[in-house]
Parts: structure tokens; C-alpha cells; sequence
């Protein structure tokens, strides 16, 4: 009786023993050396860094907010034809980073800005520049998407790292009636721009 109970505790023992060892992590490489001249020791380390995959695009301000591009057509001008700068503010700050190579970058619309009375006006009398010819203005179609534009890498052979100032402005050459075309999210006028990385 007093054999077989201490049986049971030397094997709870070594199960205890086990799962300690198993918690606890593994030991480096180690190396002994003895002798009366000179020693070295040698332990080395296996080093790894991880990087994800990952694309960050801004266009206007950060964060959450949608930035509202207005142009406010002066009644002597409507329909001559003068461009129409933005008259709500300046350029759109835009911010393109990823790490893998080139980005596509695309922008979609709804489909002609209108007044919610049957009248339109075409994406095709927006116009766009960029400060940097290497982070450029998808040119804007109606209700679909637009061609692509290819940004190259600017840091070593895969990192997009730009910055870039887009303009927009109003063509005007077209009479059309008095109202509001687009807007905050109504009457197609968001544009969504995105940034494709393969």
C-alpha cells in the first residue's frame, strides 16, 4: 500500500515536472570552454523581422472626414467657358504609402452631377492636375470607373512613399439652369478614389 501511494506521488511529480518545462522557453545556443590560454564562447541568435503588406491613401483631410470640393459660378461667367477654380478652399492634400510595389489608383463616380430636377452636369467638366506628375488625377468618367493610373515605387524597388498637391477646377462651357449639382454625398456627387495594391 505505502509502494503503490508513492508511485502515485513520483508520478505526479514528473507530470508536474513535464508541464513546467513545457511553459518555459526554449534556452539559446550556449557554448563551454575550459583550458589555461586564451577562450572564446560562441552562442549565436537567428534574427527575423516580419513586415506586412500594407497601403495607406488620404485624399483631403485624415481621418474619417469627406471633403466637399465647390465651385460657385459667377452669373457674368456661366457657360463663357473660363475655368472655374475651386472657391471653397485650395489644392487636396493627397498621401499615397505602401510596400509592395506598383499602385493602381481609380476613380469612381455614380454618374453626372445633377440638381435633382432631371439636369446634369458630366465629370467630363471637372478638371484635375496633380504637383507631382508621379502621384496623378484619375481623370473622372460618368457613372463608372475610371482608367487607371500606375504609381511607381520612389523608395527602393517596392515603397510608394508621395505626396502631392491635386487641383480642380470647373471647364463651364455649357449653359445650364441655376441650382445645386452634387453635393455632400446626394446627387452623385462623392467620388470614391481608391488605391489598389496586387
Amino acid at each position: 500500500m505505502k509502494l503503490s501511494r508513492n508511485f502515485r506521488s513520483a508520478g505526479a511529480v514528473s507530470l508536474v515536472a513535464l508541464a513546467l518545462a513545457a511553459a518555459l522557453p526554449a534556452h539559446a545556443e550556449s557554448d563551454f570552454q575550459t583550458g589555461a590560454g586564451a577562450l572564446n564562447a560562441n552562442a549565436r541568435l537567428d534574427f527575423r523581422v516580419v513586415i506586412p503588406k500594407f497601403i495607406r491613401f488620404q485624399v483631403g483631410s485624415a481621418g474619417t472626414v469627406v471633403d466637399l470640393v465647390e465651385f460657385s459660378v459667377p452669373a457674368a461667367n456661366v457657360g463663357d467657358g473660363s475655368d472655374i477654380a475651386r472657391t471653397n478652399g485650395g489644392t487636396v492634400p493627397v498621401l499615397l504609402q505602401s510596400n509592395n510595389g506598383n499602385v493602381s489608383l481609380t476613380g469612381t463616380t455614380l454618374g453626372q452631377l445633377n440638381n435633382g430636377a432631371g439636369e446634369n452636369i458630366s465629370f467630363a467638366e471637372i478638371l484635375s492636375t496633380s504637383s507631382d506628375p508621379n502621384l496623378n488625377v484619375p481623370t473622372l468618367v460618368d457613372g463608372g470607373t475610371s482608367a487607371a493610373v500606375t504609381v511607381t515605387p520612389n523608395v527602393g524597388a517596392r515603397v510608394v512613399n508621395r505626396t502631392a498637391n491635386w487641383s480642380f477646377a470647373y471647364s463651364n462651357t455649357n449653359f445650364v439652369g441655376a441650382g445645386s449639382y452634387g453635393g455632400v454625398n446626394v446627387n452623385n456627387g462623392r467620388v470614391t478614389y481608391t488605391a489598389a495594391l496586387p
